[in-house]
């Protein structure tokens, strides 16, 4: 069967020539007579690929020198709650910009660690994000903590400046499709399933001031300076997602890099927008123009049975993974770094017919 033109918000698509190299490789991986998940994490192929992911992501990122990159299990979820852990004394509180879904998610986690409020809430009206004049930021906070790209709700944060206040970002779902302004984070975090590679594992870039004021109480995995110390070695670490995030990572680097990433995922978002703008009304989107997500485009079709309609004949077509999430219904399309240009072609060829065939 010929590959789907999949726009899953997650697990992501991957090149296929990542695929290709994953499957001939799994048998045995550079003679060793064995696959790498099958390998020991001490071996000396698996230093190589594990030294190798680390460094491409600190090169395509340009993460500073004070900056250390670690690879933790769980994903961003796990993220949820050693970053309070971590960052948010006993005695102090940060804040939340409740941009969406996974801001809320965020924010109930560590207000069950510690104090937390939130620093901006979305009002009525189209989907948007803050301007920094819009956020009210505690004397006193430890940190705030934003959400680059909102995944559910297909909004995306424009702008990092103008904040007094060490920032903490979850950047999952359009890491590495946009640059990372270093001066302003003490941390960055996201889980790969959404643009880099398969699930089970996050990257998080994490600075040295972080690492001294980690509590003594901390139990020692979900420390980052636990991970900082060990280079993200410190248990198993899970082989299989490093060694096909560092080929997806290599793709992305033959491929131009993040400024490359970035003004792809502008240019091919704005593609269905068009079709989305032009359709005179058939199409909505409930976000602000402004503030549309890149990576993860929603919108809506008259009614629910023209939307069920929609998703059947997608299918036929061979188009995948194009329905909302259930708290907001819907479509959605994840147009993420390896999703291949034929597939958003198709996807506007095939909105723009089913308008024409239904409006």
């Amino acid at each position: 069967m010929p590959r789907a033109h999949n726009f899953c918000p997650g697990p992501c698509v991957l090149p296929e020539s990542v695929l290709s190299e994953l499957s001939d490789e799994m048998l045995d991986f550079e003679g060793s007579g064995m696959s790498v998940i099958e390998m020991s994490h001490r071996s000396a192929e698996y230093d190589a690929i594990h030294t190798e992911t680390v460094d491409l992501l600190r090169s395509l990122s340009g993460a500073p020198d004070d900056v250390h990159v670690l690879l933790v299990q769980g994903g961003a979820s796990l993220q949820f709650g050693m970053i309070p852990a971590n960052l948010l004394p006993a005695d102090g509180k940060a804040g939340y910009v409740m941009s969406g879904s996974w801001a809320k998610k965020a924010f109930a986690d560590a207000s069950r660690m510690g104090t937390a409020y939130q620093a901006w809430t979305r009002g009525e009206g189209p989907t948007a994000m803050p301007e920094p004049g819009e956020v009210t930021v505690e004397d006193g906070s430890a940190y705030l903590h934003v959400t680059s790209n909102e995944t559910i709700e297909g909004v995306r944060m424009l702008t990092f400046d103008g904040y007094d206040v060490p920032l903490v970002a979850d950047m999952s779902s359009d890491y590495l499709a946009r640059p990372i302004d270093w001066e302003h984070f003490d941390l960055v975090y996201g889980g790969v399933q959404k643009n880099l590679g398969p699930a089970g594992l996050a990257v998080v870039f994490v600075r040295d001031a972080v690492l001294d004021r980690v509590p003594d109480s901390v139990p020692s995995y979900l420390r980052y300076d636990f991970h900082a110390k060990s280079n993200s070695l410190g248990n198993t670490p899970p082989t299989f997602s490093v060694w096909a995030m560092g080929k997806v990572l290599r793709w992305i680097d033959a491929n131009g890099g993040v400024s490359a990433m970035e003004q792809r995922a502008a240019a091919r978002s704005g593609v269905i927008y068009d079709v989305i703008d032009g359709g005179d009304g058939f199409y909505r989107s409930p976000v602000d123009p402004a503030y549309r997500s890149h990576t993860n485009l929603v919108f809506r079709l008259p009614d629910e049975d023209l939307e069920k309609k929609f998703l059947v004949e997608a299918e036929a077509h061979n188009i995948k993974n194009l329905k909302g999430h259930r708290s907001v219904g819907g479509m959605r399309a994840s147009v993420y770094a390896a999703l291949p240009d034929e597939a958003v072609s198709t996807l506007a060829d095939f909105m723009t017919a089913f308008a024409d065939a239904n409006g």
